[in-house]
């Protein structure tokens, strides 16, 4: 039995970045509770999602019905009840299935630390930090816990929990908060404030306290549909009764019958859950192909991905760089000294990048110049430069060669030209002692050194997936604009030859004139690639985001959909709504895929339920404003449903569909379910009055529409179900078997009666009517849909 150390009881241990705490110390401060325990967010747990999934207001309501039902003795109008049971299992089991998947997934990707116990420094997961480690933080690291430096010097931002993006310098002494991110530079931390009490911690709870996950536009509509039903079933249910007690003077199980018949009919029952299943699928079905998915309402935006913003490094071409060649600009000194300084400042710089460590790896064997560094200034994406002051007051600084010379660059722009392609940076003297900020025009250019990092094989295929599927691309990147062109061109992207220097662009008009006219965006620096998000957005786009780097932060928490590498910096992983675990650009076209698959399925079978809906919640309108009877049973309803749109959406769901999702959400579902909606209203509006004057009895009428309301439910599956392919093709035929079947061999069990020759007759008028009716009405609607569409474009011109 472990025993429980009172935390007070633990004294603080100030160790070095040397020695770090002993393991001994580490165990002592975790069996007391002091370690980096990490938070969790607005994720459920098993008995929440039991909770959330049975006791919802629309289940409440379904119990009182069916109360309702067993009190007045109407067993076999319960046939409801059952599958409202069911789907709430299949919900529970599938949410519950997808949470044990996401968290072995989550395990792979936890964050890691290097820290330093008993004098080494050792990689462990976040978690397993304890109070007064000495941990490591590098460029792309995100800060895990509160803490004090207490050695080195590194660049921080705080935006991610301050909201301001400003750059802050931190060394000995300094705080740092949890949730900020090392942009440059390198530091030891002794933690302070770990787990629950550290600032982002604190944060976390308070967001999940709030609950403010910021919903999509598809589930938006969803809650606002459920509320408003929620709202109106019940003055509709209580005039629905005082119609058929008090006005009709039926019976009292003839009333509610046809009251719950009447609100069941109004309730979508499985469009909510159908969704939330759909949506838990595909982030399982995701998962398997290694994508780990943050929040679930980005599946909805990335189906409407129609640009995809990628960088160059790691997207386009792979992670490691090569050193290529190097090109002596100043031959007054000798090759050798050069790269003598070179090995120098390559063993002063911090191995923080691809490109300094492809550097290290070429020079760092050249023999020494002699030179000790003083003062070493990290690269970064906003500077575009690294530089480092030696102890003879000599200084020297490698970076872009347009940054570096400013207006001289036209002494060196020919010779860069020659190595269009390829990433070429400048070494060069600083004369002068740098401040670590402002170049002077005292730079003596020494060296144009060129980097390459290879296409990856499978880009070419991939972003001609993206063209053909209608989504462009925009390349934004902190390297020279021509040499990205060169190499998005040669990836095979459309419209490379457009591009345009970041620097350029400065008001809000620029970035959106830009975003229209080009597709490949050089020298752009953090700031600036989230302005470009912006204006891609505010242009009416949707925007998915791909990066891996600290200079990607800003632009992924901009996007719409912001995506990842597992292989790249922490803080990038951490913000991004999907993290792609084997760090492969080619993954992104299944995973397009898949959001589009459940979006335009969820869409499509979002109409079947629909159709009911309309025609129930508008029929009940009718029953009470005209005293008529309810012409449909709660077993009847049962029916129609289960084989038009419980059996069918469910296959339906998980059926393939790449195609584009466009529009909005409920616009597109009511657009599709109005034609069957409105034929069902007439027609089962002329089918009552007409039996009213042929004398035919209520139970026979009852079957007659429970008949028509079938046949409508099939032909609108029919055609949710275009194109058809063989399984649709069976999936159709199946349910026209199925509704045929069991109203002529159960119709007991449905409340259904047998009908005589004159009844027959008049039934196959009425269903002979169906397909010709719900076509006019629709051809009616896309007559109006083109005109709107052309009046718009008109407009627009």
């Amino acid at each position: 039995m472990s025993t429980q150390i009172n935390k007070s009881s633990i004294n603080r241990i100030f160790a070095d970045e040397k020695t770090g705490l002993t393991t001994e110390q580490a165990l002592e401060r975790k069996a007391a509770g002091l370690y980096n325990e990490q938070v969790k967010g607005a994720e459920k747990t098993t008995a929440e999602i039991i909770k959330s999934n049975t006791f919802t207001y629309f289940n409440l309501v379904f119990f009182i019905l069916a109360l309702c039902v067993v009190l007045v003795g109407s067993y076999n109008d319960l046939t409801f009840f059952p599958v409202i049971v069911i789907n709430t299992v299949i919900g529970i089991y599938q949410e519950i299935r997808s949470k044990k998947t996401l968290e072995k997934l989550t395990i792979l990707s936890a964050p890691k630390a290097v820290v330093v116990r008993d004098g080494t420094e050792t990689e462990v997961s976040v978690s397993s930090l304890v109070r007064d480690d000495i941990v490591v933080f590098t460029a792309g690291n995100q800060i895990c816990a509160d803490a004090t430096v207490i050695s080195g010097a590194a660049s921080l931002n705080e935006s991610l929990v301050t909201g301001e993006n400003i750059e802050i310098k931190k060394e000995t002494g300094d705080s740092l908060l949890s949730g900020s991110f090392v942009v440059s530079g390198k530091i030891y931390a002794r933690l302070d404030n770990v787990g629950k009490n550290s600032f982002v911690s604190r944060l976390t709870l308070e967001a999940k306290k709030k609950n403010n996950n910021k919903k999509s536009e598809m589930m938006n509509a969803l809650d606002n549909l459920v509320k408003w039903i929620g709202i109106l079933i019940i003055p509709i249910g209580a005039l629905m009764l005082f119609n058929q007690l008090y006005l009709l003077r039926t019976d009292l199980k003839t009333g509610v019958v046809s009251t719950v018949g009447a609100l069941v009919g109004m309730i979508p029952e499985g469009l909510y859950l159908l969704t939330t299943v759909a949506l838990v699928v595909s982030v399982m079905r995701l998962a398997k192909n290694r994508t780990l998915v943050h929040e679930m309402g980005c599946i909805e935006a990335l189906a409407r991905v129609n640009v995809l913003c990628v960088d160059k490094t790691g997207t386009i071409t792979e992670d490691k760089m090569e050193f290529s060649d190097i090109c002596i600009l100043d031959n007054s000194v000798e090759e050798s000294e050069i790269f003598a300084i070179l090995g120098d400042f390559c063993r002063s710089a911090q191995s923080d990048n691809e490109t300094i460590n492809a550097l290290k790896e070429r020079f760092d064997g050249e023999k020494t110049s002699g030179k000790k560094a003083e003062k070493v200034f990290a690269f970064t994406s906003a500077l575009k430069y690294s530089a480092v002051n030696f102890d003879d007051k000599t200084s020297y600084i490698l970076g872009a060669p347009d940054v570096i010379m400013k207006d001289n660059y036209s002494a060196i722009e020919d010779k860069v030209n020659e190595y269009h392609g390829s990433r070429v940076l400048l070494f060069a003297e600083h004369l002068g002692e740098f401040d670590g900020k402002n170049i002077n025009d005292e730079i003596v250019p020494m060296a144009l050194i060129i980097i390459n990092n290879k296409i990856r094989a499978n880009a070419p295929a991939t972003f001609e997936f993206f063209k053909s599927q209608g989504v462009k691309i925009k390349v934004i990147s902190g390297d020279n604009a021509k040499t990205v062109s060169e190499v998005a061109k040669k990836a095979g992207i459309d419209g490379a030859e457009s591009y345009i220097d970041a620097r350029e662009l400065e008001s809000k008009s620029d970035f959106m004139n830009a975003v229209r006219l080009y597709t490949v965006f050089g020298r752009v620096t953090p700031e600036k690639k989230k302005k470009l998000i912006i204006a891609l957005k505010e242009n009416g786009n949707t925007v998915a985001m791909t990066g891996d780097g600290v200079n990607d932060v800003l632009a992924l928490k901009e996007a719409d959909c912001s995506i990842a590498m597992a292989s790249g910096s922490d803080v990038a992983c951490q913000v991004s709504q999907l993290v792609l675990l084997d760090s492969d650009f080619a993954d992104m076209p299944s995973v397009v895929k898949e959001g589009r698959r459940v979006i335009n399925n969820i869409e499509r079978t979002a109409a079947l339920f629909l159709v009911k809906n309309i025609f129930s919640f508008f029929f009940a309108l009718i029953s009470i404003i005209f005293s008529i009877n309810y012409p449909v049973m709660p077993s009847q309803l049962t029916l129609v449903s289960t084989t038009t749109i419980g059996i069918p959406a469910f296959f339906l769901a998980l059926s393939p569909n790449k195609d584009i999702v466009k529009g909005k959400f409920m616009r597109n579902v009511i657009y599709k379910a109005f034609p069957a909606g409105f034929t069902n209203i007439i027609l089962i509006s002329y089918l009552c009055i007409f039996s009213g004057y042929a004398g035919i009895e209520f139970d026979k009428m009852s079957t007659m529409v429970t008949i028509v309301l079938g046949v409508v439910g099939l032909t609108m599956l029919y055609r949710i179900c275009k194109p058809f392919n063989s399984f649709r093709r069976v999936l159709w035929g199946c349910m026209l078997i199925v509704f045929f079947a069991a109203a002529v061999f159960f119709p007991s069990i449905f409340t259904l009666v047998t009908l005589d020759t004159y009844e027959v007759l008049i039934l196959i008028l009425f269903v002979s009517l169906v397909q010709p009716f719900m076509y006019l009405v629709f051809n009616i609607l896309e007559f109006f849909e083109n005109k709107y569409k052309k009046q718009r474009e008109k407009k627009s011109v």
